[in-house]
């Protein structure tokens, strides 16, 4: 249970309170319920004839000997003033009320828990979301987006289910059994004894049933984050899956890895459905063994209980039953839970390697230029960039151009710190960006690429993303400017038309538009721009191209181009290859060195 443990130290702090409240509670529901059953030796002792009356009160004191004698004391005034059928309605109207503040304090106790069991499923959700968006970039490039969403929903999910449900059961049973047995061992010590030699083997053989179920609810819960990578790639893929009547390929790879859950959560689900029958059967065999014990210690009169004390006995034995049953269904559900609470921490616990120095600068403006000194990049054991080396002067314009997998994107992406250099080091107005802070350092940036990424919103909130209080008359100044405004005003609620998933409901060009718009709202002093016309048609292209000109006004920006007419009036243009600048130099001066840049342009002017 150490596993437990550690997930409720680091979750249930909070509501330590609720934990407080709901164990006072099941204490004395508890309690409540050990005098109900307690009330059964006074009605047998009637029925059979064996009471004894007493006839003297003792002091009241927090003896239960003090207790018992008072309570029999009051009990035999009434036998002997009204008779024995007459005790017998106090007893089941005392018994009545008993029952109504056991049932009452145990409501109480799962009242206060709700709170806590929802609150702790709320925490490790919002956790695990606040913990993706702090992940870096490099994180995303090996897990896949289903099972993170898996992670998100099924596991936290399971965690609610298995672990925040037994909860109540690991607060309440533990006490029911304590103060069942505390009544055992005061009625009689010997045969409780001779009970607890029994209670370890059952123990042990209900305990190798719930630790076989942790790995298979692993295997569960992995192969769930593998349909749900599935169903996420087919439905971003759909228009691709048809055009290439791939349904039969697709349609047996889902058919077969769903099979595969299937048979994983059949043998979870036969060993969990165990855990009921398996406790109660073995619950029946103590039962029979105590009674067969019991029963001849009692016939002997070999032992000090009579025999109307020995059936509440047999009560207080039965009535442990239920609660070690729930107490084992718990802890099956628990090594689930568990299973999942690991799938969580590989998230959780991932290693975040793109994080604020110890007291970062704050920087608020870009005043002189960007350098890339000796920057060497790799993702894992290749090189990406080598020994690259480039001076970036505030308001110039410099394009990037190269086949695909030269470096570009990456080189880019330094700049914001999504990956940090390997080797080298990138310096903005002659500070290392690693000195300053992150967001600081992005909030100097902004973005528009190739493929716009939008959300399913209304163009307003698409445009003010990431703009704190922008109001609508600057939502359209900004979408003015990357030639928007017109298209937006002609849907029926204008800005506030919602422009569906990734914005579906626009066009290629519209949706280049809006992230232009968006980035315009921004203002930033630095512009980055990943081959932001290279997707669209021509007539998208030219409204694009003069929104982006619009935008590029004053700024400084690094141009990612493949079509070479975009970027003809750059400041500076690089060529990359194999991760390496192999040329630089404007329009002319490529075209003159009658190298792979002239070699592109011939390529794309026939």
């Amino acid at each position: 249970m150490k596993g437990l443990y550690l997930l409720l130290k680091r979750f249930v702090k909070p509501y330590k309170f609720y934990i407080v409240g709901a164990f006072v509670f099941n204490l004395l529901g508890a309690l409540f319920g050990a005098f109900q059953f307690a009330a059964l030796e006074p009605v047998l002792g009637i029925l059979f004839g064996t009471h004894k009356l007493v006839e003297h009160s003792a002091p009241w004191g927090m003896s239960i000997e003090s207790i018992k004698n008072n309570i029999m004391y009051q009990l035999s005034n009434i036998i002997v003033k009204f008779g024995n059928e007459k005790a017998l309605i106090y007893i089941g109207v005392f018994l009545v009320i008993m029952v109504f503040f056991k049932v009452l304090f145990t409501y109480l106790a799962l009242y206060v828990l709700v709170p806590l069991r929802n609150g702790v499923v709320r925490d490790i959700r919002n956790q695990i979301y606040l913990k993706i968006l702090e992940l870096p970039i490099g994180f995303f490039s090996e897990e896949r987006k289903g099972d993170i969403i898996a992670r998100m929903t099924g596991d936290v999910q399971e965690i609610d289910n298995s672990i925040m449900s037994s909860l109540e059961m690991l607060l309440k049973d533990p006490l029911l059994i304590i103060v069942s047995l505390g009544a055992m061992i005061y009625m009689s010590w010997s045969l409780t004894l001779f009970v607890f030699l029994l209670l370890p083997v059952v123990g042990y053989l209900i305990g190798k049933v719930g630790k076989s179920l942790k790995k298979p609810s692993m295997h569960g819960q992995n192969k769930m984050g593998e349909l749900l990578s599935t169903i996420e790639e087919s439905l971003t893929g759909l228009r691709i899956i048809k055009a290439f009547n791939a349904e039969k390929k697709v349609k047996e790879h889902f058919k077969k890895q769903n099979t595969e859950y299937y048979n994983i959560m059949n043998g979870l689900m036969w060993r969990r459905y165990l855990a009921h029958p398996m406790s109660e059967f073995l619950g029946t065999v103590v039962i029979v063994i105590v009674l067969w014990y019991g029963g001849r210690l009692v016939l002997r009169n070999n032992s000090t209980l009579q025999p109307q004390d020995f059936i509440t006995y047999l009560v207080f034995f039965y009535s442990i039953i239920n609660p070690a049953k729930s107490f084992t269904t718990a802890f099956y559900a628990i090594q689930k839970g568990l299973a999942s609470m690991d799938r969580i921490d590989m998230v959780m616990l991932a290693e975040n390697n793109i994080i604020d120095k110890e007291n970062p600068i704050s920087v608020r403006t870009f005043k002189a230029q960007i350098e890339y000194k000796d920057v060497t990049f790799r993702y894992l054991e290749d090189d990406v960039l080598r020994k690259v080396n480039l001076t970036i002067p505030i308001g110039k314009t410099i394009a990037l151009v190269g086949q695909s997998g030269s470096g570009k994107s990456t080189f880019v992406d330094l700049l914001p710190r999504f990956y940090d250099v390997s080797e080298g080091q990138i310096l903005v107005d002659g500070i290392d960006i690693r000195d300053y802070k992150i967001a600081n350092l992005r909030g100097l940036m902004g973005n528009v690429n190739q493929d716009p990424i939008l959300f399913n919103d209304t163009f307003f909130n698409n445009i003010s993303f990431g703009v704190e209080n922008a109001t609508l008359e600057q939502v359209e100044s900004a979408a003015r400017v990357a030639n928007a405004h017109d298209f937006i005003i002609a849907t029926p609620e204008g800005y506030e038309s919602n422009i569906g998933d990734r914005g579906g409901k626009l066009s290629g060009g519209q949706r280049q538009r809006v992230s232009i718009a968006r980035a315009v709202l921004k203002n930033p002093p630095i512009l980055i721009l990943d081959e932001a016309t290279s997707a669209l048609d021509t007539e998208s292209e030219k409204l694009v191209q003069e929104a982006l000109e619009n935008l590029m006004k004053n700024r400084t920006s690094i141009v990612i181009a493949h079509r070479l007419s975009t970027i003809k009036n750059a400041d500076l243009i690089c060529v990359f290859h194999e991760g390496e600048i192999v040329e630089r130099g404007n329009h002319d001066e490529l075209l003159a060195l009658d190298g792979i840049y002239k070699k592109l342009h011939g390529m794309q002017n026939f």
